[in-house]
């Protein structure tokens, strides 16, 4: 069912190497969000991520996704697009504009904002549990080798020993974990260079696709609890 009180409103996804946003998205889109895409690094250019984009006017736009990647955000051959991308986070927040950020888009949102992003000395590969308010704690399905150190006027909201799970900051909500993914996107990453990621780790891909499946649709479910925890407490400032 549409939700009247967000029908007509415009989301703005920003992708870097992939787009997919599973059950969030379908989320944002029950809720009356007609979605927008930006895929900010295309295919032919994974190996060579240094391009030129222009993103457009997060003020045009009634909230903001931002999904993860396969690079650092403090990697120099990412700058290129980092930069504006900060500058579109921080006018969002200047704005007033909600911003989601999950994963990658959690640690720019770190990054923009006076925190700091540094690799991680216990990297999460598969499901991993998460404490928290009722939103976001449980079990989510992680693939980050950096972690972000949030804002120091940000408010933490979820946590684990490995790293800060999630923090708001005025209408942004950061997540390190992935939500917005399910045993078949998982299966896409390990067929693209995961799987030997995963064995470095110990992990039979296998076995780990297997987890992440039995998780399905649970996540789902809480996936739509965390945008509305986003919309109806986060974005509601």
């Amino acid at each position: 069912m549409t939700d009247t009180a967000t029908a007509g409103k415009r989301l703005l996804l920003v992708g870097h190497d992939y787009l997919a946003a599973g059950g969030i998205e379908d989320r944002f889109t029950e809720r009356g969000y007609e979605v927008e895409r930006i895929q900010v690094v295309p295919p032919e250019r994974f190996d060579d991520p240094g391009v030129d984009v222009e993103l457009p006017d997060p003020r045009e736009y009634d909230a903001v996704l931002v999904l993860g990647a396969r690079w650092s955000a403090y990697s120099d051959t990412v700058a290129s697009w980092v930069k504006p991308e900060t500058e579109l986070l921080r006018t969002a927040d200047e704005s007033g504009v909600p911003v989601f950020g999950i994963c990658f888009g959690a640690q720019m949102l770190a990054q923009a904002h006076g925190g700091e992003v540094v690799a991680s000395p216990a990297p999460e590969i598969g499901p991993h549990v998460v404490s928290g308010v009722p939103a976001v704690a449980g079990i989510w399905t992680q693939w980050h080798y950096d972690k972000f150190v949030p804002p120091a006027d940000a408010t933490v909201v979820g946590s684990n020993a490995a790293a800060p799970q999630a923090f708001v900051l005025r209408r942004n909500l950061a997540v390190q974990f992935h939500p917005e993914v399910d045993a078949e996107s998982v299966r896409g990453w390990l067929e693209d260079g995961g799987a030997e990621l995963a064995r470095e780790r110990g992990l039979d891909p296998e076995v780990l696709i297997e987890h992440i499946g039995s998780l399905d649709a649970d996540v789902r479910v809480r996936a739509a609890a965390l945008v509305d925890y986003f919309l109806d407490e986060v974005a509601a400032g």
